[in-house]
């Protein structure tokens, strides 16, 4: 149950990652959103990222090896890698209309080659 509460935590983290670092860029369509000052757009974004700190941070305590979790420092990061990616496509796709062409599925496929490797002794 470690990895796979690991992972929801990496999963919803990186949720709240990708909309502080590229929410912002879609808030800016919005009237009030646009006349604040860089430094406003800064702690807004902020304010998101705590949430991901939040969620992060007991993901990768719990799911690291040395923690009795299942993972080891390597593992851990390339699934967070992949989730990462993984949300902000689907991100890109939803917010921002972009259209997935074949060397998105390519690297896609290159991700999930980079688990299998990561996971193989």
């Amino acid at each position: 149950m470690k990895a796979f509460y690991t992972v929801l935590l990496l999963i919803c983290s990186n949720i709240f990652m990708t909309l502080a670092w590229y929410g912002h860029l879609k808030m800016a369509e919005v009237k009030w959103f646009q006349h604040l000052p860089l430094i406003g757009v800064i702690l807004f974004s902020w304010g998101i990222a705590f949430f991901e700190y939040c969620l992060q941070v007991p993901a990768n305590r719990m799911g690291f090896l040395g923690n009795g979790g299942p993972f080891n420092l390597m593992q851990l990061k390339i699934i967070q890698e992949v989730i990462t990616l993984t949300v902000f496509v689907l991100f890109s796709v939803v917010a921002f209309r972009m259209q997935l062409k074949w060397n998105h599925c390519v690297a896609a496929l290159l991700m999930i080659l980079a688990v299998y490797f990561v996971f193989k002794n």
